[in-house]
């Protein structure tokens, strides 16, 4: 049973900066790529960044470009979020997954999930 594990939430003022997560038990046999989610209160979980195993695609949901970073550690089974200049609408829990899809921005399309690390971004 593969466990996708989220951590680096918190509570941060904007402008400020942070730093997800995300390790991986093992590397699902089928996956060919991991991504970031997130779902505020009252909405529908979101893509944020996907990128895949081999780091050669990445992409990004347009309220997060030039502000975060996905990138990869295969040898640790990790991904992580690099997340600068937070804004009040950043909050909400950030969920991490694993497709064997690759370049899938659809959580329809995400077969492992975590459990979710909340960030939370004042004004």
């Amino acid at each position: 049973q593969v466990q996708l594990v989220e951590s680096g939430g918190g509570l941060v003022q904007a402008g400020t900066s942070l730093r997800l997560a995300c390790a991986a038990s093992t590397r699902p046999f089928n996956s060919n790529g991991l991504g970031w989610f997130r779902q505020a209160p009252g909405k529908e979980r979101e893509v944020v960044a996907v990128i895949t195993w081999s780091g050669g695609i990445t992409r990004y949901a347009d309220s997060v470009k030039g502000r975060f970073t996905i990138s990869r550690d295969n040898a640790k089974n990790s991904v992580y979020l690099q997340m600068n200049s937070l804004k009040p609408e950043d909050t909400a829990v950030y969920y991490c997954g694993s497709t064997k899809w690759i370049d899938a921005t659809s959580p329809r399309n995400y077969e492992y999930w975590g459990q979710g690390t909340q960030v939370t971004v004042s004004s």
